[in-house]
């Protein structure tokens, strides 16, 4: 089996090519937007994403954009869950696509009228040149692949949910202290099955 390292080191990424440059918009974003511009590169790769595969992307998306610009891309915060980082709003948005592609958009909110709300595309040029970047580098890899990945030893998950079996973790959040601190841990291998498979559906630690 071969590892090729996704890690970031300072001042260069072995994955991302090209030096990123400053956005353009004021930071951070909906995570439901920056969702919603996942599946449209997706859709133009012809990727398809699960809620599943989203999250990871989301997350990884979250994760060296905070590296490489310190500052997070998408507010509210992520979750360690069983099958890797989730973030709460972006799975909920997702939550009726249950284990198969997501073929709708996130909506909003109406705060007067509680109906549902198309949420403004993002249109920032460098945040689309972001998404692209993950998506080239991880669109096309399996769900059970990318919760590998985000299971990475040393890794944010796994720190995290370490700390919790210690009841040192607070509902399982992972900061972004410890996404910026920890997020060199990922890498993916190549060549042999995902160690969990190809699951479908992600779940809370109970």
């Amino acid at each position: 089996m071969t590892t090729q390292e996704i890690s970031r080191e300072e001042g260069s990424s072995k994955v991302l090519a090209n030096a990123p440059a400053q956005p353009s918009s004021n930071v951070p974003y909906d995570p439901r937007a920056v969702a919603n511009l996942i599946l449209e590169e997706g859709e133009r790769t012809r990727s398809s994403v699960t809620n599943l595969a989203m999250q990871k992307l989301l997350y990884f998306a979250h994760g060296f954009f905070l590296i490489e610009h310190k500052r997070p891309l998408v507010s509210g915060y992520f979750e360690a869950w069983q099958l890797g980082p989730v973030h709460p709003v972006a799975y909920q948005a997702f939550k009726a696509a249950g284990d198969r592609p997501i073929n709708f958009r996130a909506t909003g909110q109406d705060v007067l009228t509680g109906a549902p709300k198309e949420l403004p595309p993002l249109a920032d040029p460098t945040i689309r040149r972001h998404i692209e970047r993950i998506m080239a580098s991880y669109g096309a890899l399996t769900a059970g692949r990318l919760v590998d990945i985000s299971h990475a030893k040393g890794g944010p998950w796994d720190f995290v949910v370490n700390k919790g079996r210690t009841g040192v973790a607070i509902g399982l959040r992972i900061s972004d202290d410890v996404i910026a601190d920890r997020f060199k841990y990922h890498k993916v291998s190549v060549g042999d099955s995902p160690k969990i498979g190809e699951p479908g559906e992600d779940s809370p630690f109970t």
